[in-house]
């Protein structure tokens, strides 16, 4: 049989570029195709040895590199997209099983502890034995082939299990699977990873501070840091379940997501940018705007496609502002209010971020009101989408339009650009270090916005009334945030 040369420098640059939740994930996938020799061979050497049998085509390890979302490899080294593998496994026999992708999928939404309890639950039907928490979803699977307690056409005993956890969601995928037929064509095989979410509009309403105005004036302890309490989320798979807070967001695309940065002060973009290159981010920043073309740019990059691609999307914007409005370099001529900019991306008008983390860190230097020309401001409209189409999880769940949002206002005297000309915004400077930890400190997005506060509390204890910072942070998010270290 011929050996297809290329094909193999292509399976090498493959394998380089995986890392070890990929390769356990693919070896899954590849079970059905090779089951005496998956445990003997690492990735590399079973997809060649798959390759020589003929049983590996380009298309195959197209499907693979879809498998685990890795779509830079696509372009990268196959060379094609995700339209066209997915046309591709609509038309084609697929490589994979449907119920090899839907156990990826269950894997993907379950975190460590929920695994540990469904091993443990498992222990009845397994002859005892000792809990294996380090175990993955993969190979609990794994052990329960081995003595034929699941199989695609066998799932009761894991539909059970998973409704012990309180996963009803994960339930129901599995009977959505059983109703399609085994044999029905797989479209779409990595859907975002979303829970089933009931969102109320009384608990859920980002009621975000704009952080200074006379009615929604958040109140402050000493030293300027918010005392009002971070709005926490509650993860629901049912009427009366307990919460779930231990699930983390899918952050494994390449690169993560787009970071877009708006400088109209001049200080920060240069520091921002090389952060979060760093932590493989696809940055966008641009410097000095007008307020116009803030809105324009805004509106832009909502409606990128590659947002389908990326598990998430931050925007930074440092600028002058009053108490509700930002300027761009032609104040104080224009503004718009503070709030508009997250609703470019909410879920009704940004649907290719439904589902994924937004994270907005804004640093804006506030403009004393007796410094302004009296009806200099404007409101822009956004352009927003106005059809009645509303984002649903895809377990059919409604999620509120503003769910999955974190917001960080930061606000200092504008006095203290002209006392410290060129200096960077100390909040972000101290973002940026924060974000710079080694992995042994990595911490959630919550965790770190923390300690961020209280190096905000030790600058102000230190510095005149005119020089400190005061920030203002909710979110909406249903998981914790885990940015990647450095």
């Amino acid at each position: 049989m011929t050996v297809y040369k290329t094909s193999a420098q292509v399976i090498h640059q493959i394998e380089e570029e995986l890392d070890e939740d990929e390769k356990e994930v693919i070896l899954f996938l590849c079970r059905d195709l090779a089951p005496d020799l998956v445990t003997k061979l690492d990735l590399r050497d079973l997809l060649c040895t798959l390759n020589e049998k003929g049983k590996l085509s380009s298309a195959g390890l197209a499907e693979l590199l879809y498998r685990v979302r890795r779509f830079d490899l696509l372009k990268k080294i196959m060379k094609t997209d995700r339209g066209s593998v997915e046309a591709s496994l609509v038309k084609c026999p697929k490589l994979i099983s449907d119920y090899r992708v839907l156990m990826t999928q269950l894997s993907e939404d379950m975190d460590k502890s929920e695994v540990t309890s469904l091993s443990f639950l498992l222990r009845d039907y397994m002859g005892g034995g000792k809990t294996h928490k380090n175990k993955s979803f993969l190979d609990v699977v794994i052990d329960l082939e081995k003595v034929n307690l699941i199989a695609p056409d066998k799932l009761d005993l894991l539909e059970k299990c998973l409704k012990n956890i309180h996963r009803i969601d994960l339930k129901k995928k599995i009977q959505k699977y059983k109703q399609s037929a085994l044999g029905a064509n797989y479209v779409n095989g990595i859907p975002a990873s979303l829970p089933s979410v009931g969102l109320t509009k009384s608990g859920y309403d980002l009621g975000l501070k704009n952080g200074m105005s006379k009615e929604e004036r958040p109140i402050f302890g000493q030293h300027g840091i918010s005392t009002e309490p971070v709005k926490t989320s509650i993860q629901e798979c049912e009427k009366s379940l307990p919460q779930v807070a231990s699930e983390e967001y899918r952050l494994k695309s390449q690169p993560l997501g787009l970071c877009l940065i708006i400088d109209c002060i001049g200080n920060d973009a240069d520091l921002l940018k090389d952060t979060f290159i760093s932590l493989r981010f696809e940055v966008q920043y641009s410097k000095h705007l007008i307020t116009e073309e803030i809105h324009e740019t805004l509106y832009q990059v909502s409606c990128l496609s590659k947002h389908r691609d990326y598990d998430i999307f931050v925007c930074i914007l440092i600028s002058r502002s009053d108490s509700e409005n930002i300027f761009g370099i032609d104040q104080p001529c224009s503004g718009f209010p503070l709030h508009q900019i997250r609703k470019f991306f909410t879920g009704d008008a940004c649907p290719l971020l439904l589902g994924k983390p937004k994270l907005f860190f804004i640093q804006n230097y506030v403009v004393p009101e007796d410094h302004k020309e009296p009806n200099s401001l404007v409101e822009v409209d956004g352009r927003m989408s106005h059809n009645v189409w509303r984002p649903r999880s895809p377990t059919g769940a409604l999620l509120h339009q503003e769910a999955d949002i974190f917001w960080s206002l930061c606000k200092v005297n504008v006095s203290v650009l002209e006392k410290f000309p060129g200096s960077p915004s100390f909040y972000l400077r101290c973002l940026s270090q924060l974000l710079h930890q080694p992995a042994e400190r990595r911490c959630s997005l919550l965790n770190l916005h923390i300690d961020l506060n209280n190096k905000i509390y030790d600058w102000n204890s230190r510095v005149a009334r005119e020089e400190q910072y005061s920030i203002v942070s909710e979110h909406t998010l249903r998981k914790n945030v885990f940015l990647p270290c450095r």
